[in-house]
């Protein structure tokens, strides 16, 4: 089984930053993917960013520009940097493993993004 626990989560006001991070534990396997998927309220759950363990990564359009997705293998971690935040940005970030050598997804708990305007 595997653990995904995120950080990093808060309040900021429009223009602002903020950095997410998100440390996996338990039974990890080389070769994983990484990413970070939002749900705002009423909205599906969908795609912020994604990185794979070669460090090869993808964003949404929406976000391209002004957020940075970044991996430490050796801690199992997955960062989320995030600049130039809109209110449109507020919703539940959730971090995603997916391991190819198990063909499972896990997900973390969530972390509120919330951006005032």
């Amino acid at each position: 089984q595997v653990q995904l626990v995120e950080s990093g989560g808060g309040l900021v006001q429009a223009g602002g930053s903020l950095t997410l991070s998100c440390i996996a534990s338990g039974r990890i396997f080389s070769g994983n993917g990484m990413g970070w998927y939002r749900q705002a309220p009423g909205k599906q759950r969908e795609l912020v960013a994604d990185i794979t363990y070669g460090g090869s990564s993808n964003y949404a359009d929406s976000v391209k520009g002004r957020f940075a997705i970044s991996r430490d293998n050796a801690k199992n971690t997955v960062f989320l940097q995030m600049n130039s935040l809109k209110p449109e940005d507020t919703a539940v970030y959730y971090c995603n493993l997916y391991s190819p050598y198990l063909a499972t997804e896990y997900w973390g708990k969530g972390t509120l993004v919330t951006v005032s305007s």
